[in-house]
């Protein structure tokens, strides 16, 4: 729902604002974009509490619309939030942009542990306490609420930033925004069927419904193991977009762009590494009746990879205005990821649906590349991240291979990590660039 109600604007904001030549013509575009996700959410609230009733009985929430009712407003909030958190980004303000994030985490989990430990306690031992609004049989609801509460937190916090400059709307303006945003909104929209396919369609795909759902689970819960590839991969998103834009008016952008690419590649590599060779110890985030499981995470953190590429490729087309082919791109992805699935997961279960989503992203990966050299061409030094990939690869067959020696196998793996550390020193990072050694070759 939040990619659709904010519809590639957050793209569109970075890419019309940086093309500004005044800060006031650039607030301008902000205070379009924020008034076009205004109306549209401020839409989509009203249209949901008149039809709550009807969508809360559908859901098995029949009695409960204000479940549906807050669950809207939700939403509705975050997209409207949406806009001041990218012009945090663009005003390359990173502390206070995860501050907030946190804010919302925390708080979050706050009121959740107060509604659904704290207030039954209370409610136990001093109900007179919380009678005036704690009701012990409401259950679920109070997750709504805790996360209604959270949101309006954060949403309060981000006032302050939704009234920049003069509070303008230009329409011709916002024209030309639609028309380079919707097609994101499409890539948006199949790029998270493309990561939810496997577990939608997966349970239809076998006779025995136990079968599927105990693989299912399996499935998911190796996900967890590689949450860290994840969650590096969305930071990166949120820093580099509006570096992309905004570096774009430089004539170094493109060896820029270059740039972090092999430094993307060299991280996620290290990222998977550590993890593979930690696994032993990470697994234990998970229960381990889904240890069988562990051996697709190795492809797992390969198509995060791959993902993280692909969108770092993804800058050409939103650089020259081309937004539709990335539509196409992930389109194609999805089919190609969809056909897998249905062909080989019958016969191998999840560990098809791990490998599908890999030559997915693969698969669109090189049409980005491809395509991108004919539009925008950049130099990117292919050679040397295969050569980082190559030596990732080998260092990975060691440990696999390597014979179970207790204790002293993370010995031999730390030192394996350690190669690839050393190597990447040698080949790509100057000690003397690293901030805090800098200043100790500094002092001698």
């Amino acid at each position: 729902l939040l990619v659709v109600l904010t519809y590639g604007m957050e793209t569109g904001f970075f890419r019309f604002a940086n093309k500004q030549d005044t800060e006031e013509d650039a607030n301008k575009v902000y205070s379009t974009t924020l008034i076009s996700i205004l109306a549209t959410s401020v839409l989509f609230l009203v249209g949901i509490i008149f039809f709550s009733g009807n969508i809360a009985s559908s859901m098995g929430y029949a009695g409960y619309p204000e479940f549906i009712v807050m669950l809207a407003i939700v939403v509705a909030m975050d997209a409207i939030g949406s806009i001041p958190f990218a012009y945090l980004r663009y005003k390359k303000k990173p502390l206070l942009f995860a501050s907030l994030k946190l804010l919302m985490i925390f708080s979050n989990i706050f009121f959740n542990l107060f509604f659904l430990l704290a207030c039954p306690y209370i409610h136990t031992h001093a109900p007179e306490w919380i009678a005036w609004f704690y009701n012990p049989h409401y259950g679920v609801g109070y997750v709504f609420i805790a996360n209604l509460l959270s949101t309006t937190i954060v949403t309060l916090a981000l006032i302050p930033y939704m009234l920049i400059g003069k509070f303008r709307f230009d329409g011709a303006l916002l024209k030309k925004m639609l028309a380079y945003s919707l097609p994101l909104l499409a890539l948006g929209v199949v790029g998270i069927m493309n990561q939810t396919v496997d577990k939608i369609i997966f349970p239809w795909l076998f006779e025995d419904k136990l079968e599927a759902n105990t693989q299912l689970g399996i499935y998911g819960a190796c996900f967890k193991v590689a949450m860290v590839m994840m969650m590096f991969t969305q930071a990166f998103r949120f820093a580099y977009e509006p570096f992309v834009f905004a570096k774009n008016k430089d004539n170094d952008s493109k060896s820029s762009y270059a740039e972090v690419m092999k430094f993307y590649v060299i991280v996620s590599l290290f990222i998977f590494l550590g993890m593979i060779f930690y696994l032993d110890a990470l697994k234990w985030v998970i229960s381990e009746a889904y240890w069988e499981g562990l051996v697709v995470v190795p492809v797992v953190l390969i198509s995060y990879l791959f993902q993280g590429v692909y969108f770092n490729l993804s800058l050409w087309y939103k650089l020259t205005d081309r937004t539709h082919y990335g539509a196409y791109f992930s389109s194609i992805g999805l089919v190609l990821n969809t056909t897998l699935i249905i062909i080989f997961v019958p016969i191998y279960g999840y560990i098809a649906a791990a490998w599908a989503s890999l030559f997915s992203y693969l698969l669109i990966m090189i049409l980005s590349y491809v395509f991108g050299q004919k539009y925008m061409p950049i130099e990117y030094d292919l050679k040397s991240m295969a050569k980082y990939f190559a030596i990732a690869m080998v260092l990975y067959a060691t440990s696999f291979y390597m014979p179970d020696m207790g204790w002293f196998n993370y010995v031999v793996r730390t030192v394996l990590l350690a190669i690839f550390v050393f190597y990447t020193i040698k080949k790509d990072v100057t000690l003397s660039s690293i901030p805090y050694i800098n200043k100790l070759i500094a002092k001698k």
